[in-house]
C-alpha cells in the first residue's frame, strides 16, 4: 500500500514500505536512498570534478539545534534514542514541504517542523527534507553516536580517547557521544564540499575510529570557502591539516587541554588546489608563505561583524611554516572572538 508521494525534479518518487517507484523503474528502498542523497551530493561533486565552484545551497534553510543553515548536505550527532527537531525556515510561504527517514520515528508537531526520534543502534542514517512544489532538497547526515559512557577507562573499543578535562564553561562540557569511523563512512560528505576522513584525528590506529563533530564549524569552514570564491580566488574545498584531535593525541602533541579541536570544533586549514599538500601561492607573488595565510584570514575575518554569523564566531589564528607543515588558519567556534598571529 502506497504511503506517500514525492515529487523530485523530472522524476516522481512514491514510497512504499519496501520500494520506490522512480518514473517507471522500481527500485529498493535502499537504492532510492542513494538516488535521492546522490542528487544532493551530486551539484556539488561534479562541479568540484570540473574545476567549478557551487556554493551546493537550497532555495531555503533548515534549523537543527541552535544552527539555521541552507547547504544542501548537513550533519548531525545525537545519542541513540534521543530525539532531534528540524524546522524549515527562510522560504516562500507558498512553498510545500514533507520529510523522509530512513529509521528511527517521526512526529509533525506542526506545518515545516518536525521531530526525528533516533533509533537505539549507532550508524549513520539520513533525513531528507524535500520541498514538494519545486525540486529542492537538504540532506541530513544523522550520525547515532556510540555514548560516552560506552568507555573502558581511556578506551572505546580498543581506540584510546583519553581523558576530557574538568569543562570550566558550558561550551567544555564533555561530549555525549561519538562518531564510529570506519572505512565504508570516511568518504560521507558531511557538508558539500567537506568529507569526514578530513576531521579524523590523525593518531594512528585501526577501525573503528572515533571522532567529535560540530555541525557549527561545519558551516562556518562552508561560508569562509563561499566568501573565498567570491572574492575572485578558487577553491573547492579546504585541505584540513588538523580536525578533531582526542584529548590523548592532543597531550601527546603539546597542546593546549581546552583546545577546540577536542570536542571536535576546530579545524587547521589552508588552501592546496594543486595537491601538493601545502599551501597555494592565492596572492600571486611568486611565493606560497604566510603572507598567503593572511589573504585568508582577512576573509574569514571580515565575516565576523555580520549578524546572521555570531552563532559561528570564534578564534581565528595564522600559523607560519615550520620542519613538519606548511603555513595554514586555525579557525574555531567558542561564542566569542578571539585573533592571533604566529
Amino acid at each position: 500500500m502506497k504511503k506517500r508521494v514525492r515529487a523530485l525534479g523530472p522524476l516522481v518518487i512514491t514510497v512504499s514500505s519496501t520500494v520506490v517507484l522512480c518514473g517507471s523503474t522500481l527500485l529498493a528502498w535502499g537504492e532510492a536512498h542513494d538516488l535521492v542523497t546522490a542528487r544532493a551530493e551530486r551539484e556539488t561533486t561534479d562541479a568540484t570534478l570540473l574545476g567549478i565552484y557551487n556554493p551546493g545551497r537550497a532555495g531555503f534553510a533548515l534549523r537543527t539545534a541552535s544552527v539555521a543553515s541552507s547547504f544542501r548536505i548537513q550533519t548531525v550527532s545525537v545519542t541513540p534514542g534521543s530525539s532531534i527537531a528540524l524546522r524549515v525556515s527562510n522560504a516562500p510561504s507558498r512553498a510545500r514541504f514533507d520529510l523522509i527517514v530512513d529509521a528511527g520515528t517521526l512526529s509533525r508537531p506542526k506545518d515545516r517542523s518536525w521531530t526525528w526520534r533516533a533509533p537505539d543502534k549507532s550508524a549513520l542514517y539520513r533525513v531528507w527534507v524535500i520541498r514538494t512544489d519545486v525540486p529542492d532538497t537538504i540532506v541530513v547526515n544523522a550520525f547515532v553516536t556510540v555514548p560516552t559512557d560506552r568507555l573502558d577507562g581511556e578506551y572505546l573499543n580498543g581506540y584510546r580517547i583519553g581523558r576530557y578535562p574538568k569543562p570550566p564553561r558550558p561550551i567544555y562540557r564533555h561530549p555525549e557521544g561519538f562518531i564510529e569511523v570506519t572505512p565504508q563512512n570516511l568518504d560521507v560528505w558531511v557538508s558539500p564540499h567537506f568529507q569526514l576522513r578530513q576531521f579524523v584525528c590523525k593518531q594512528r590506529s585501526g577501525y573503528p575510529k572515533y571522532v567529535v563533530l560540530e555541525p557549527t564549524i561545519l558551516n562556518k569552514l562552508e561560508i569562509i570557502l563561499e566568501r573565498f570564491n567570491a572574492a575572485g580566488y578558487h577553491a573547492n574545498s579546504f585541505k584540513v591539516l588538523s580536525g578533531y584531535r582526542t584529548p590523548h593525541y592532543n597531550q601527546a602533541i603539546g597542546n593546549v587541554a581546552l583546545s577546540r579541536h577536542v570536542w571536535g570544533a576546530a579545524a587547521d586549514i589552508f588552501v592546496d588546489e594543486d595537491g601538493e599538500d601545502y599551501m597555494d601561492d592565492i596572492n600571486g607573488d611568486g611565493r606560497r608563505d604566510i603572507s598567503d595565510i593572511r589573504v585568508l584570514y582577512d576573509i574569514a575575518n571580515e565575516l565576523a561583524t555580520e549578524a546572521d554569523y555570531q552563532v559561528f564566531v570564534g578564534g581565528l589564528g595564522t600559523y607560519g611554516a615550520n620542519s613538519r607543515h606548511g603555513p595554514y588558519l586555525h579557525v574555531d567556534v567558542r561564542g566569542r572572538r578571539v585573533r592571533w598571529w604566529r
